[in-house]
């Protein structure tokens, strides 16, 4: 797989020097700047306000490019090809880090690490290096319109598991005409899109087969729970603002939108679209609420939200010593000052231009009280006794096995035979196997 890989990256890096000659990126010789491949579009405008601040601070260029939603690893092989290659990337954990370990500057001693609230959100090679660092906490359910959810009859409290979750959307599209709304907004399999089911939705059968065997990772998945994950599937389809066959040209944007619009009860999706829901002409905070994704699967009424972390800051260990050193810098200037913290926990307002914040839980001691009402849900779930649902989706073989599964589930949708249905368990098992020996052998 190594060998593979090398050989992938010496082609990219000559047609990208043959292509491109430079990058937008460039920085003089005897110039110290940063640039950051950025994983997540929906913080694009805070970490581009976020780096003009810090240039006009500290008079050190940075630069940060995002990558389209779903494309982060093709876009990363790509600019780590370029003459002036990004000197702060990420992975999304061990699996992601064996693409990348060769790349990753040992992070040991330095001040951002000195910065994390506990080791086990450091990300280490097998020496023992620390080759990333964990920089935010991330929780995701279903988001639920209060509002809308009222005015079909119920509450959030006449839902505590698939069952009663699956009565509900049900009675909702038997109404679906007279109430004027949906259950759940589309379950849309574009690439801007596709993560949230074959990525997130598949971390639940995954996390509750390693809980019943009592291990952490496989190099085979059994499957065990997949006819839960055909249900929850079923229900999002077939109880949504369109027509299952037309899921594989919804974008992500459609999906918020829909559910922005009022024309949907139920969107799948994380703390991370706070700040998309959120302010003026928006939602408020008494409109919403996250629920977990229940799924069917043993004491579903202590069940919390899925919450970890697959963001993982890496250095990379090519650049000059003069930019490693800006790119750390820059690192711990996000976490300790007054700024940077405001703007990575803060949620309306928090910028200094006004807009609202990244809303994050940061794993690090400057952190701030997050004003993100999904994280503050999460938390209360959790002192209430619920159990977490870990993200386990790093420990998936590769993005090839996610692919597979998000064609075979957009098959699936278009046509709901047991043929197709077997198709995606196929993906998902079979699948699993050969990606894992493939990226280990």
């Amino acid at each position: 797989m190594k060998r593979v890989f090398a050989l992938m990256m010496s082609l990219v890096m000559c047609a990208g020097l043959a292509a491109c000659g430079s990058s937008e990126t460039a920085s003089s010789d005897d110039t110290a700047s940063v640039y950051y491949l950025n994983f997540k579009p929906e913080q694009d405008a805070q970490w581009q306000e976020l780096a003009k601040v810090y240039e006009e601070e500290t008079g050190v260029p940075v630069t940060v490019v995002t990558a389209a939603s779903g494309d982060y690893e093709t876009t990363l092989m790509a600019e780590m090809g370029k003459s002036d290659a990004p000197t702060l990337f990420q992975v999304n954990g061990p699996v992601g880090l064996k693409n990348w370990a060769d790349y990753c500057y040992d992070l040991t001693g330095t001040d951002v690490l000195s910065q994390l609230t506990s080791d086990a959100y450091a990300l280490k090679n097998e020496d023992g290096s620390v080759a990333g660092i964990a920089y935010v906490i991330e929780s995701y359910g279903i988001i639920t319109n209060k509002t809308l959810l009222e005015k079909a009859g119920y509450s959030v409290e006449d839902i505590t598991s698939f069952e009663t979750l699956k009565a509900v959307a049900e009675d909702i599209t038997a109404r679906k005409d007279e109430l004027g709304f949906a259950a759940f907004s589309s379950a849309g399999m574009d690439g801007s899109s596709d993560w949230r089911f074959k990525t997130h939705l598949a971390n639940l059968p995954i996390y509750f087969e390693y809980q019943a065997d009592g291990i952490g990772a496989t190099d085979a998945i059994k499957g065990t729970y997949l006819d839960n994950y055909r249900a929850m599937w079923d229900l999002y389809i077939n109880n949504s603002t369109c027509a299952p066959s037309e899921l594989s040209a919804k974008t992500g944007d459609d999906s918020r939108n829909e559910f922005l619009a009022g024309k949907a009860v139920f969107f799948q999706n994380g703390s991370w679209e706070y700040g998309n829901l959120v302010g003026e002409g928006k939602f408020t905070d008494d409109d919403l609420v996250m629920i977990p994704i229940y799924f069917g699967v043993g004491d579903e009424a202590n069940q919390g939200l899925c919450t970890g972390t697959e963001n993982y800051w890496c250095v990379n260990n090519t650049a000059s010593e003069a930019d490693i050193q800006a790119t750390l810098d820059f690192m711990n200037w996000c976490v300790t000052s007054e700024v940077g913290t405001t703007a990575m926990c803060g949620g309306e307002g928090a910028m200094p231009s006004g807009e609202a914040g990244m809303g994050f839980v940061i794993p690090f001691k400057g952190a701030l009280e997050s004003s993100n009402l999904f994280v503050k849900q999460d938390a209360a779930m959790t002192a209430a006794g619920k159990t977490p649902v870990s993200w386990n989706f790093p420990t998936m073989p590769s993005e090839e096995w996610k692919n597979g599964v998000g064609s075979a589930l957009t098959a699936y949708a278009a046509d709901q035979t047991d043929d197709n249905w077997a198709a995606v368990v196929s993906a998902f098992v079979d699948g699993w196997a050969t990606e894992y020996q493939l990226a280990n052998s």
